[in-house]
């Protein structure tokens, strides 16, 4: 695993990209942060970033942190975001950028560090269920199938990258 201090140096200046086993004291209030942002119980993220800090590929959760130790951004990688087809793992999650910090890149360097990751624990895809479907094929997401939500109430798009560079 690279070391965090590479990581930040190409990263922008003034922020720290990093994973929840590297600062385990951000963890129950990400777990809040995350909860927050997608109305999934706080609970249920602090389970998953428990198991992060194991040595499976699976769950990750990454962090993007100011000078002020706020959160500006976030996202996941669990075996399942919430669809019906679970031969489609594992599953980017829960990626969000505070809205003052959009459009500086902060989403395309958690993609690119949730990839990585993956190709370094020898996963070849990784699998996102989104609608943002031209925001994803900047990054080089592709669409893969339809899905269907865990409620089998509506379909979304499932789309891939593989994490090999």
């Amino acid at each position: 695993m690279e070391q965090r201090a590479d990581r930040n140096a190409y990263f922008m200046p003034g922020l720290r990209l990093l994973r929840i086993e590297e600062d385990l004291q951000l963890m129950e209030r990400a777990a809040g942060w995350f909860s927050d942002k997608w109305a999934v119980p706080a609970e249920a993220y602090l389970e998953s970033m428990e198991a992060a800090c194991g040595s499976r590929a699976v769950p990750r959760w990454y962090l993007v942190i100011d000078e002020k130790d706020e959160i500006v951004a976030g996202a996941g990688i669990i075996d399942n975001d919430f669809h019906d087809r679970p031969e489609f793992t594992p599953n980017l999650c829960a990626l969000y950028v505070e809205e003052n910090w959009r459009g500086r890149g902060i989403a395309g360097c958690l993609l690119e560090l949730a990839r990585s990751d993956m190709a370094a624990c020898g996963i070849e895809k990784l699998y996102l269920v989104t609608d943002h479907d031209s925001f994803f094929e900047r990054y080089g997401w592709r669409f893969l199938t339809m899905v269907r939500d865990e409620s089998a109430v509506s379909y979304t798009h499932l789309r891939a990258h593989e994490t090999k560079a």
